[in-house]
């Protein structure tokens, strides 16, 4: 099978021959891959729009119902679309995209890298989740073209920045987390509330001109180098499809502020596939993560910033202990200096122009097999 059997039923928008976008629900059976046009069969006016949002806005009971009823459908024998005749869209509209740098392993390699001889973790990387505030504007669905951003950079020897292409161009293999139920301004989300506010997850390309980035960040953090483009799957599988996917992380020292919930380090046993022109090059797994996705959003909300629907928030960089585990090309080239070696004998560092990457994901489902969640794919195209 697919991964897109009863027990996963994701969501996504689409259109049919130029027509209004809509809201579906993807299904594999052994004769192909299907949609359901949810509109048609119930009438709901939150299903006839063009982005998750308004089911989404809709909470966490509504939510529950309408998988049940999505499901009986389908085993029902309601009609579906064949998927190769729908044209897929971004599926949120996405109010503000945060993004994390939950992995120990990432944090370590890129520390090591840009501080040979310091401590490769900052003082406070293990006492808070990490993160900066992205463009939500720029984040693009699977497949879209991304551009060769121009920007300032400056190497180590060079005596002063010059303007022009990146030429440190990279990926971030992620998870993100969609939001659906807002919460109030003022008033923190507890590391408890995390089925309570997020929707589902999908998969996320967070694109980085690391020259660009190195030469902006200090002392405010990523800007340019990061918002050109974050590329997420066109399917937003539902968090209830991942029961069976939570595990214990690998732990956490010094134990965690109270808000931080010293008990609430379950991640999802997500296996992670990094491909490059057709080869897989990485395998990360995100069963490794340090910090887990409700301290994310408990630390996102604990100065009373609110969520809303449609807000995006992401793991960082999913990096596992072992050097074909790495979700970066930073990491797999070990920053330029190490390049590694595809099937047909080319080197590799950073992304070229004509450069396809894929990034898949699947976990464990809750029938017994494994879900497969949507991937994310983007070509690089040469700076205009």
């Amino acid at each position: 099978m697919s991964g897109f059997g009863l027990d996963h039923l994701p969501y996504g928008v689409f259109s049919v021959a130029g027509g209004p976008r809509r809201v579906g629900v993807r299904y594999d059976d052994d004769e192909g891959s299907w949609l359901l046009d949810v509109h048609a069969e119930t009438g709901q006016p939150e299903f006839a729009q063009p982005s998750l949002n308004a089911l989404m806005a809709l909470g966490t009971e509504v939510w529950r119902q309408t998988r049940d009823e999505v499901r009986g459908l389908i085993e029902g024998g309601a009609e579906l679309l064949p998927l190769e005749e729908a044209t897929l869209h971004l599926p949120i509209e996405v109010a503000d995209y945060v993004d994390f740098y939950a992995s120990l392993d990432h944090a370590t390699n890129v520390g090591r890298i840009f501080r040979p001889d310091g401590d490769a973790l900052t003082p406070n990387w293990r006492h808070l989740p990490i993160g900066y505030h992205g463009r939500a504007g720029t984040v693009v669905v699977s497949g879209t073209p991304v551009t060769r951003p121009s920007g300032q950079r400056k190497a180590p020897d060079e005596p002063a920045p010059t303007y022009g292409p990146s030429r440190r161009l990279d990926i971030e293999a992620e998870l993100g987390f969609v939001v659906g139920a807002p919460s109030e301004l003022g008033s923190a989300v507890p590391f408890t509330g995390l089925a309570d506010h997020v929707f589902g997850v999908t998969g996320l390309n967070d694109w980085s001109a690391r020259d660009i980035q190195a030469w902006e960040y200090v002392p405010l953090g990523p800007f340019l180098g990061k918002s050109f483009a974050t590329s997420i799957s066109p399917w937003v599988t539902p968090l209830a499809a991942l029961d069976a996917a939570w595990v214990e992380l690998p732990g956490q020292d010094p134990e965690p502020l109270p808000y931080l919930g010293p008990g609430a380090t379950h991640g999802l046993d997500i296996d992670v596939e990094i491909e490059l022109n057709g080869e897989v090059v990485s395998r990360p797994p995100y069963r490794t993560m340090y910090w887990s996705p409700a301290q994310m959003l408990a630390h996102l909300t604990v100065n009373g910033a609110s969520l809303r629907t449609g807000d995006l928030f992401a793991s960082g960089t999913i990096s596992g202990p072992e050097p074909g585990e790495r979700g970066s090309f930073l990491e797999l080239s070990w920053g330029g200096k190490e390049p590694f070696t595809t099937s047909d004998g080319t080197s590799r560092t950073f992304l070229e122009d004509g450069d396809q990457v894929v990034i898949r994901y699947s976990a464990p489902g809750t029938d017994g097999g494994r879900i497969t969640l949507g991937e994310v794919a983007g070509r690089i195209e040469p700076a205009r």
